[in-house]
Order: structure tokens, then C-alpha cells, then sequence
């Protein structure tokens, strides 16, 4: 702990940037690492989820993600749900250059109101491509629409937020109590983010399948600058990570997925983020890259189109390579940004794991 004066104190935290994997004695045949991942009953190929974000995630790529052996994630409120065809507004949305008059042209286009039939839609659609998949909503919305993503056959429920806690309480509306609410559902809850000990403990106490850490969305330095609040990634998982096991003692073996979602830029990151002890990662920006991704080079979250607190600009990314090329290669660029699976699968077999679970136990040193 660091004084900050005579009144406050404080621990130092530290970023994926300032961690690095340490080799062990052996390595291990990249043929031999196993990536498979398994949250409640879905098993998957790699344990990588698509965030749920309108510039990366159509129905299409969600498809094509549970396709690829990944968990491709709808966002339930975004413009696949407020417009029957939402192309031409992701057309007028890249012809906008010029970021605060993007800020704005988002805040129109998300004025559209939520259309349930659309949600219905979407997530039928999805269905009968035969893969698995999620489908997000905000704490705000959740108890609105939580019954059409049950209904519409999705394979979990995320909710997710800049900042989620296991009770919401509020003294205009009742209150949102995710340990009551998650047991009324018949389908799996992914729920965050959240980023220190007690707050993650206590999302697992409510009956989450997996939490989510960190604050995603392309938000992080945003929610710094504007609200002040940040926890760095590398502290924010391990912390996570500790609740996680101490929750295993405390419900007698219930396992609950800590998913890394946030500062999540490449394939080195993906990797430190596990060896700090997530098992799985949520990439949004990575997929901003694709061909297919349907943002066309720009990457924003819900905090980019909030209509009276905007905190954050869209991104751009050159769109260099296919969805599949992306994730599982081959790739043609050598910074991290495509073959994402295939880097992980090397990590592990470089530092000597075959499988996640002991890669969360790697050696890590500051830089």
C-alpha cells in the first residue's frame, strides 16, 4: 500500500502491458496444446467470445464465430434490433470521417427505439444455424427482454455494463438483484464487468456461469478520463481469478468462468491475460479488422452513442483479412493482430502448457 497523503492509501495495480510470460524448462509439440473451453455445458474450440458490439457482431458473424469453434455475442439493444435493415446506417455511419460529428450521427442512429419483434428475429435466425451463441443486454433492459433471449434458444445471457454489481439500488425504481433474478432464468448468465475482488465474488455468489472483467467496449481509457475510474487489467483478472477460488471452496465446487474483456489488442495480450488467470478472453477490437465485420474499419461500444454522456470516439482499423483468417489464420501480418487462436496455441506450447488451466499458472515478471 502507497500513502497519498495523509488521509488516503492505496495499492498499485498493474496493466497487461506491464506483465510479461516467463518460459518454463520445457516446451511442448504445438500439436499436444488443447484450447478447448468449456462454460456451463458448451463446449468450444478456443476460448475467445465476440464482444457484443454493432461494429464487429451481425447475426451473420455471430454465426460465423460459433462456425469457427468461438462464442460469437448480439447485442439485443444495437441497430441489428432497431432497424428491420440496418445496413444503409452502417453505410452512412463510414462515410462520417470527422469524430464529433460521428459522436453525434451515433447518438441519431441509436435514437431508433428497440423493436421486440426484430430481437425475435435476430435471434431465430441465429438458431437455426445450429451453433452456439449469446446474446447481450444492459442491466437498464435486461428485465424487459431477458425472456425473449430464453425463448429465442440462445446459449447464454450476458449482461454487461461499464460497471456491474450483484444489486443495483435505486431510489426511483426497484432495485435490480441478480442473485434473485439469475435464478429465474433458464439459461446461463455472463455478467460484468466488474474488476476487484469483492465486486467479482459477489457477481459469482449470484449464480453467473462467468463474469466478466474489466470494462470493455473500447471504454477503458474513456471511463478513465471521463468518470475517473480504471483498474488495470493484469491486477483487475488476478484479483478476479483469487475470488474465483475462493468462491470453488466456498459453494463446495462451483466453477464460475472468469472472461478477460478489456485492453485486449492482439494475441500477446489474449495470452497474458490467461497467464494471469482468466480462461477465456472477450476480443472486440481485434474483429474490427475483418472484411465482414460490419462496422467497415470503425469500432465503437455502447458508451461511444450514449445520448447525454459520451465517452468514447470510434476507432479505425484497416480492415486487412477475414473473419476466419483473423481468428485462425493463416496469417499474412506479423503484429499480433491475426491467427489469434494459432498464437495462443504457440504460447502455450513455448512456455511449456498444454492446456489452459496449468497456462494460468505461468510465471509472470514486470517490465
Amino acid at each position: 500500500m502507497y500513502d497519498i497523503g495523509r488521509s488516503k492509501r492505496a495499492e498499485k495495480a498493474y496493466g497487461l502491458d506491464d506483465v510479461a510470460i516467463v518460459p518454463t524448462k520445457r516446451t511442448r509439440d504445438i500439436d499436444d496444446v488443447d484450447l478447448t473451453w468449456k462454460i456451463d455445458a458448451v463446449t468450444l474450440d478456443f476460448p475467445l467470445v465476440a464482444a457484443p458490439m454493432d461494429s464487429v457482431m451481425s447475426p451473420a458473424t455471430v454465426i460465423a464465430m460459433g462456425r469457427l469453434g468461438g462464442l460469437g455475442v448480439l447485442n439485443l439493444e444495437g441497430l441489428w434490433t432497431r432497424y428491420a435493415d440496418p445496413l444503409p446506417v452502417f453505410d452512412e455511419l463510414a462515410r462520417i470521417a470527422d469524430p464529433l460529428a460521428a459522436t453525434a450521427a451515433l447518438q441519431r442512429a441509436y435514437a431508433e427505439p428497440l423493436k421486440p419483434e426484430l430481437m425475435d428475429a435476430r435471434l431465430a435466425e441465429i438458431r437455426r444455424a445450429g451453433v452456439p451463441f449469446a446474446a447481450s443486454l444492459s442491466p437498464k433492459h435486461v428485465r424487459e427482454y431477458a425472456d425473449r433471449v430464453v425463448k429465442g434458444g440462445a446459449d447464454f445471457l450476458v449482461i454487461r455494463g461499464t460497471t456491474v454489481s450483484a444489486q443495483h439500488v435505486s431510489s426511483r425504481e426497484s432495485s435490480l438483484d441478480l442473485k434473485q433474478f439469475i435464478h429465474t432464468l433458464d439459461v446461463p448468465v455472463i455478467v460484468g464487468g466488474c474488476a476487484n475482488y469483492h465486486t467479482a465474488l459477489h457477481l459469482m455468489r449470484s449464480g453467473a456461469a462467468g463474469i466478466l472483467v474489466g470494462f470493455g467496449g473500447g471504454a477503458r481509457r474513456a471511463t478513465r478520463n471521463v468518470l475517473g475510474i480504471e483498474v488495470p487489467m493484469a491486477t483487475a483478472i488476478s484479483d478476479a481469478a483469487a475470488a474465483r477460488g475462493d468462491y470453488l471452496d466456498e459453494s463446495g465446487g462451483r466453477y464460475v468462468a472468469v472472461i478477460a474483456d478489456g485492453s485486449i489488442g492482439g494475441s500477446g495480450d489474449i495470452a497474458k491475460a490467461l497467464a494471469c488467470g482468466a480462461d477465456a478472453a472477450m476480443v472486440g477490437a481485434p474483429l474490427a479488422r475483418a472484411t465482414e465485420a460490419p462496422g467497415q474499419g470503425y469500432h465503437w461500444g455502447p458508451e461511444a452513442w450514449h445520448p447525454t454522456l459520451s465517452r468514447g470516439l470510434r476507432a479505425h482499423f484497416d480492415t486487412t483479412a477475414t473473419l476466419e483468417q483473423i481468428l485462425v489464420g493463416p496469417s499474412s501480418i506479423a503484429d499480433g493482430s491475426m491467427n489469434l487462436v494459432g498464437a495462443l496455441r504457440r504460447t502455450l506450447a513455448s512456455t511449456g502448457y498444454t492446456e489452459v488451466k496449468s497456462f494460468q499458472k505461468a510465471e509472470l515478471i514486470l517490465v
